[in-house]
């Protein structure tokens, strides 16, 4: 199995052809892919003018897509290297068993479904760089009342997503499955109730 930065210097080479370069993009997101791979995709398509189903797209765009990739992974791989020294140091103080924050690590390890899109059309419209800026910057203030990544405080609890947690709050700002150790207790009984509402006024 090709690894990202041997598929992103297949994207890169003007020697293949363009459909394998970007074949080798959406190969990438295999690997790499923080809205889950469907929503990364569709990001990356609207942010730099790509067609989704376009099998010769503008190189140039191709590789624009690719570099706004590979400043994310950046910033994510940088991040898990920080948490392994973390929990490293954890566990030679004597703390073995891992909290919830670690739980929902370890599901996003590699930066897959980091922020998870339940919805592959709706997404943050910033960089992905910048969105896991705010999200580890959440991370790491603790537990607030709002989506880390756009202030919304909007959040509704979705009992039946399509990945692992399979349920949790979801922001109605920015789509993302937010990540359960940023939000306060209260703001995740807000986010049941707000569901409650819904499903009330449903019926």
């Amino acid at each position: 199995m090709a690894k990202f930065r041997s598929l992103a210097r297949q994207v890169r080479d003007p020697g293949c052809d363009l459909a394998l370069r970007r074949y080798s993009l959406r190969k990438c997101l295999e690997r790499f892919a923080p809205y889950g791979h469907r929503a990364t995709w569709d990001h990356l398509c609207a942010r730099h003018g790509i067609g989704p189903e376009d099998r010769e797209p503008d190189p140039a765009r191709l590789v624009a897509a690719l570099d706004e990739l590979e400043e994310a992974r950046a910033v994510w791989l940088a991040y898990e290297g920080e948490f392994a020294e973390r929990r490293k140091r954890e566990k030679h103080d004597g703390l073995r068993r891992p909290g919830s924050f670690d739980d929902w690590h370890r599901r996003t390890w590699g930066g897959n479904g980091v922020a998870r899109c339940e919805d592959p059309a709706v997404h943050p419209s910033q960089s992905l760089a910048e969105v896991l800026r705010r999200l580890i910057a959440g991370l790491e203030s603790g537990p607030g009342t709002a989506c880390p990544v756009c202030a919304e405080r909007g959040i509704v609890w979705q009992p039946d997503l399509s990945n692992e947690p399979w349920s949790g709050p979801v922001c109605r700002g920015c789509g993302i499955v937010v990540p359960q150790p940023v939000l306060t207790s209260e703001a995740l009984a807000r986010a049941k109730r707000e569901r409650l509402k819904e499903l009330a006024s449903a019926a």
